[in-house]
């Protein structure tokens, strides 16, 4: 009865509204859709009819007629609403915060998970071999990497290829492993090319002073001894000697010193057959067993010239047996290692020397390709004031022709002149021919191998991905370094240490890399030096100011003296410049700098000896004086005993007290130091426990620097 009252107050109350409103222009479809509208709206009502909210009186009154007309009066759109619940407040909405660690993705924008991509890793430890014609599957085989990353270093390069089983260049497939941090090798494969018979790369190895120079310069009929400083060669010289029987040998001399032990490496690497020079009055020494290892790991036949046997100390035979016994297999003990006796100065046996390097080459069969790009190697590189960078380089297979383009080391250029070592300009070098490059954009590595490609674009490219793939090595060593130098110091204890800046200049860039391998080996606990930069010249006002910006020291080998103008900076700067030709002096001046420099290990030694004869005792002094005191008489045994030094008390032996002396007296006269023979009276300071025969020794600090040891090999150390 309640509802149905309602609903005809509410059918009512709409007709009302329909009547008390203009319609003006309202179709009959509008006023349909109205009475829908709240018939619907009352339909909503019926749903509330199990609920208790109708039961009680109070809401009964609450929904009056005029509740009812003020809600269908709120607005038009309330109408229509078929959803809403009418007399109740609709809830606010509430506060959006904000959830930091959202694990689920927001409703509105729906999770797309990220494409991963392949990250190529660094592979700083492996070296792969590259070959002309390999292709992307053999190139992701070799480097353990997939196609799809390959192809797209292979557009980010610039090249483009089809199919995955395309023949890519040597130096695309470079390129694509530099860019993968993995370290190359090249082949070249010799099939289908003409091979041709070329001259043996013969290189001259030994002991310091072994007569190496003098030997060539017999066989040349030369004296380039003479202009040699110090008489010892100090550089590796490529030369082409005529042999009596009209074959030509390529000979390359390479530096006895110790400290030239990378040139002999180099020297070894690019040679056919090693002449090990053994002085007969001397045998075999520290660089001739270095030589000796340097021909086996580069796997080269050997022979051996005794030179000097027109000395009276000679002894060829003893020579002999100490060969043998450093392993080395001679033709008289069953081998195959010829030795040959030969004199330089009396210009004896050569023609023998020349008939064993010859026999030793024809067995050998040396051939190798005259067509196609050549393939050199650097010995040595220098700087030229006016021509600017050479390179030395020994060409072992191909045709270098001048107007190529190639790539050396991590520079690049286009060659603009060739020249042979008598200086003549040439058009081509062929196989085992010994040539200076002129028409590098930079000074190359002595040892770099020397590539021919095709454009100028490719040879920046390929420069540019070596320049970065050093960059990087040389950051990783540095990061190695200094890893290795923490974990040391967290297990060692902390040593003082300081640091010798240097700067190194050199005449040649061989000569800079010995020059600097040599400092470093001065290296010792208590002094780093620290090689801040290297240079190929002069010096000039450039390294001036790099060296008084990080205090560093100039070293100069082989170099023009500096203008007045530098010497005079370098003074007014404070800087040292150390200039000398002979490498010897260098490292004995180097040597002593370091040692002035090192700040030294304090010790504590013994400097005097004092034995107790007798004890007195003053009593009754005063309060300022202070309490009772007990002095030794003692007599001085050994050194001097000195007041300022600290004091140990030793008793049948064993270590009683160590303390500071309060007072030395002889003669009741106070002394500073009573030395050996005299008798003192001594007191150390809280100790009063003296018995006669105890033993007082005076201890003092002492620094003690690091000695500079010179062998006779020339290897030099510093010894802590």
């Amino acid at each position: 009865m309640a509802w149905r009252a309602l609903g005809n107050k509410g059918l009512r109350v709409s007709h009302t509204i329909l009547q008390g409103h203009t319609l003006g222009s309202a179709s009959a479809s509008c006023f349909e859709d109205a009475v829908i509208s709240v018939s619907a709206s009352f339909r909503c009502f019926s749903d509330f009819s199990s609920m208790s909210l109708w039961q009680g009186a109070s809401y009964r009154k609450h929904l009056s007629d005029q509740t009812l007309l003020r809600c269908f009066h709120s607005s038009t759109a309330l109408l229509a609403r078929g959803d809403g619940q009418f007399g109740l407040k609709t809830p606010k909405r509430e506060k959006y915060v904000r959830r930091e660690n959202r694990t689920q993705p927001p409703v509105e924008a729906p999770y797309v998970p990220p494409k991963v991509k392949t990250v190529t890793k660094s592979s700083v430890d492996k070296t792969i071999n590259i070959f002309e014609g390999m292709t992307i599957v053999e190139l992701a085989k070799h480097t353990g990497e997939s196609l799809s990353s390959l192809q797209d270093i292979l557009l980010n390069v610039g090249e483009k290829v089809e199919s995955e089983f395309d023949p890519l260049s040597i130096d695309i497939a470079e390129l694509v492993s530099m860019e993968l941090g993995v370290n190359v090798r090249r082949r070249h494969s010799d099939e289908g090319a003409k091979l041709l018979a070329r001259p043996p790369v013969i290189t001259v190895m030994g002991h310091v002073d072994h007569g190496k120079t003098s030997l060539l310069d017999a066989l040349r009929q030369t004296s380039l001894v003479e202009k040699e400083a110090g008489g010892i060669t100090q550089h590796l010289g490529a030369f082409v000697v005529s042999m009596p029987s009209g074959s030509s040998i390529t000979f390359l001399d390479t530096p006895g010193h110790a400290a030239f032990s990378a040139m002999r490496a180099r020297g070894a690497a690019v040679t056919d057959i090693v002449v090990l020079v053994v002085a007969a009055d001397d045998g075999v020494m520290p660089q001739t067993r270095e030589a000796m290892s340097h021909a086996t790991s580069a796997n080269v036949p050997v022979v051996v010239a005794i030179n000097k046997c027109d000395k009276p100390a000679a002894d060829p035979e003893r020579v002999k047996l100490q060969l043998a016994s450093e392993g080395l297999l001679l033709e008289e003990m069953g081998g195959d290692v010829q030795v040959v006796e030969v004199s330089a100065v009396k210009k004896s046996g050569l023609d023998r020397l020349e008939e064993a390097l010859l026999l030793q080459a024809e067995l050998m069969d040396l051939k190798a390709p005259i067509d196609g790009p050549a393939q050199a190697y650097v010995v040595e590189a220098r700087l030229d004031r006016g021509r600017g960078p050479l390179a030395t380089a020994i060409v072992k297979a191909g045709t270098l022709v001048c107007g190529q383009y190639v790539v050396v080391g991590s520079e690049w250029g286009r060659i603009r002149a060739l020249r042979d070592m008598v200086g003549k300009m040439t058009d081509l070098a062929t196989p085992a021919m010994p040539i200076e490059i002129e028409g590098l954009k930079g000074l190359p590595m002595a040892g770099d191998d020397i590539v021919v490609v095709d454009s100028e674009e490719r040879a920046r490219m390929l420069s540019m991905g070596r320049k970065r793939k050093s960059e990087q090595d040389r950051l990783r060593r540095i990061s190695e370094g200094r890893t290795e130098i923490e974990e040391s110091s967290e297990k060692q204890e902390v040593v003082e240490r300081v640091e010798l800046p240097i700067i190194v200049k050199a005449d040649v860039q061989g000569t800079v890399q010995a020059v600097t391998d040599a400092l470093k080996s001065l290296n010792s606990p208590q002094v780093f030096v620290n090689i801040v930069h290297v240079g190929v010249g002069p010096v000039y006002q450039s390294d001036i100011d790099l060296a008084q910006a990080c205090g560093a020291c100039i070293v100069g080998f082989n170099v023009k003296n500096p203008p007045s103008s530098v010497t005079q900076a370098a003074t007014r700067a404070s800087i040292q410049i150390k200039t000398h030709r002979v490498i010897y002096h260098l490292l004995e001046d180097m040597g002593s700098l370091i040692v002035h420099k090192a700040p030294g290990t304090t010790e504590t030694q013994v400097a005097g000896e004092a034995q107790v004869l007798n004890i007195f005792e003053l009593k009754g002094r005063s309060k300022s004086k202070g309490d009772d005191v007990k002095i030794a008489g003692c007599r001085v045994i050994d050194g001097q005993v000195t007041r300022s030094s600290t004091m140990r008390l030793l008793r049948s032996g064993e270590v009683m007290f160590e303390g500071s002396c309060a007072s030395l007296k002889r003669e009741k006269q106070d002394v500073e130091t009573v030395g050996k023979g005299n008798e003192c009276g001594l007191v150390i300071r809280d100790w009063d426990d003296f018995q006669v025969g105890d033993i007082i020794q005076c201890l003092e600090q002492v620094v003690r620097k690091p000695k500079f040891i010179s062998s006779e090999s020339g290897a030099v150390r510093i010894e802590c």
